[in-house]
This record gives C-alpha cells, structure tokens and sequence, in this order.
C-alpha cells in the first residue's frame, strides 16, 4: 500500500519561504505522476503544482507559477514544494499526491493517493 507522509508546512511572514516534502512509501515512485493541492475550510481543494513521473515535465497554477517549484528525487521516492514569496491567501493545508502514469495532473481525480496534509499560514 502507497504511503504519502508531508513535512515542512508552519507559520511564516508573508514575502518568507517554506520548503515541503512529501515522502512515499512505495518502490515504483519513479511511476508515480506527482501533485500537491492545498484547501482552506470551506473551499474545494485546488491544484497548486505537479511533475511527471520522470521529473521532465512540470505544471503550476497561475496563482503561484514564478513563486513555487515543484521538484522530485526518484533515488529518494521524495517530493519537495520550494514555496518562495508567500502571501497570505497562499494561507491552506497542503496536500501531496500521486497516481501511477496518470495525465490528469492537474485535477483532484487524476490522484488515488493522498498524503495527510500539512497546514501552511502566511501572517501579513
């Protein structure tokens, strides 16, 4: 059964930088297209950015393309979200996902593993 763990998430002042990782319990994570969403009570949980399962293709939202880079370490079965310029509406529970070759990067469906979630708060 596919694990996903995420760390990094805290409290930082807007214009601050936070790094996520994900780490995923699973041999076959250089298969794996991976994700990471982020939802605020309330709302539906929204695409942030995603990498193919070889690392050679990325996709961000328009909210964060030019802040966050998404990364990934196939030798290490990690994710990683550099967040650089936070705002306070970057404020959520961020989660990590995956899906075997999935092409559906950038929806909630295109993933069938999902990590726990770690909360993210960015003060003004």
């Amino acid at each position: 059964q596919v694990q996903l763990v995420e760390s990094g998430g805290g409290l930082v002042q807007a214009g601050g930088s936070l790094r996520l990782s994900c780490a995923a319990s699973v041999r076959t994570f250089s298969a794996y297209t991976m994700g990471w969403f982020r939802q605020v009570p309330g709302k539906e949980r929204e695409f942030v950015a995603a990498i193919s399962w070889t690392g050679s293709s990325t996709f961000y939202a328009d909210s964060v393309k030019g802040r966050f880079t998404i990364s990934r370490d196939n030798a290490k079965n990690t994710l990683s979200l550099q967040m650089n310029s936070l705002k306070p509406e970057d404020t959520a529970v961020y989660y990590c996902a995956g899906r075997l070759y999935s092409v559906a990067v950038t929806t909630v469906n295109g993933y069938n593993v999902w990590g726990q979630g770690t909360q993210v708060t960015v003060s003004a």
